[in-house]
């Protein structure tokens, strides 16, 4: 166990705001730095904390205090920023995606893993956490749904302003897959414990045509497992809808539907029955909900590479979807 609170740095405070006060609320650990390109906010993020502000990424990876890294930044910076903290020695916390292409995941991989499994990486991949999804995943391994053969995963954005007036429109390459399917990808991969071979997608922009936003906004994506079982992942950003997912889980002993009408589960084919409806919810408390075991992870020195390889293979099938969009083939998945 290691005595010595590690120091941390947070870059990027839109969502890592909550990064930063979870960290500053943690007593096991000590924030030293925040850093955005929002002068004003940083400041005062820094005020509230106690932390100070940054003036470059290099000035705080150059910090011996500093141990661990919680990125928060553009998505296109990730990838730049995770590889620069590792070859410092940093332990990384980073938000969804890790990355964006598969060069960069497989150099992040190399790095992570010239390391031994001593810097600790792991990317918010927040639905893990919530309660309802605990409860399945737990019936799921006492077979009460049978054998699963089918899951479906939407990510319904439905914030059509920031993908057309916001940064997203102005990112080369941007993905709404790596930008929110990555939830339910991750999702699938958690609850069913299968990694697909391969991948088929297609997309389109009607939603956004004429907008400054030039890729596509819409992509579903059709995964194949080893077992059979069919996964049908969909990132729908510029959708009329409140920012929600919906997931559903076919077994054959049961199904598993959450959407606007809440969960509940079919556990019979009787016409005459109804749904049994669960009090649970789908999301966590907070975005920031997965920090405190990363804490634990770094200083307990636990043992967190089944979590980070979960991470890598998330990312490489949304890569290989990313490239069905354009190739309109089928897509072989290449794990790292």
């Amino acid at each position: 166990m290691n005595t010595v609170r590690p120091g941390v740095a947070v870059i990027g405070l839109g969502v890592g705001e909550r990064h930063a006060r979870a960290y500053h609320a943690d007593p096991r650990c000590r924030l030293y730095w925040v850093y955005d390109y929002n002068q004003e906010r940083m400041n005062a993020i820094a005020g509230e904390t106690g932390a100070r502000a940054g003036s470059s990424y290099e000035e705080i990876l150059a910090d011996d205090r500093v141990g661990i890294v919680s990125i928060a930044s553009y998505d296109h910076d990730h990838a730049r920023m995770v590889i620069q903290a590792l070859k410092a020695g940093k332990h990384v916390f980073v938000e969804k995606p890790l990355c964006q292409t598969p060069e960069e995941l497989k150099e992040i991989h190399r790095i992570w893993s010239s390391a031994g499994g001593t810097l600790k990486l792991a990317s918010n991949l927040i639905l893990r956490t919530a309660p309802l999804y605990h409860w399945l995943k737990e019936r799921v391994l006492a077979g009460d749904f049978g054998r699963i053969y089918s899951f479906d995963g939407e990510y319904l954005y439905g914030r059509l302003h920031k993908i057309t007036d916001g940064w997203r429109s102005r990112v080369e390459n941007y993905s709404v897959i790596e930008g929110g399917g990555i939830h339910m990808i991750d999702l699938m991969l958690w609850l069913i414990d299968e990694r697909p071979e391969s991948a088929f997608s297609i997309g389109n922009r009607i939603s956004t045509e004429g907008t400054g936003f030039r890729y596509d906004d819409f992509a579903a994506c059709t995964l194949h497992m080893p077992s059979g079982l069919v996964g049908r992942i969909v990132a729908n950003f510029a959708c009329v809808h409140r920012h929600q997912h919906v997931v559903r889980l076919f077994g054959t002993k049961g199904t598993f539907l959450y959407d606007d009408m809440g969960p509940r589960v079919h556990w019979t084919r009787d016409e005459a029955v109804a749904a049994s409806a669960l009090d649970l919810s789908a999301l966590p408390a907070d975005k920031a909900d997965l920090i405190p075991a990363f804490i634990s992870a770094v200083v307990n020195d636990e043992d967190i590479r089944e979590q980070t390889q979960a991470a890598f293979d998330g990312l490489s099938i949304s890569t290989a979807c990313d490239r069905s969009l354009q190739t309109k083939r089928m897509e072989m998945v290449d794990y790292p």
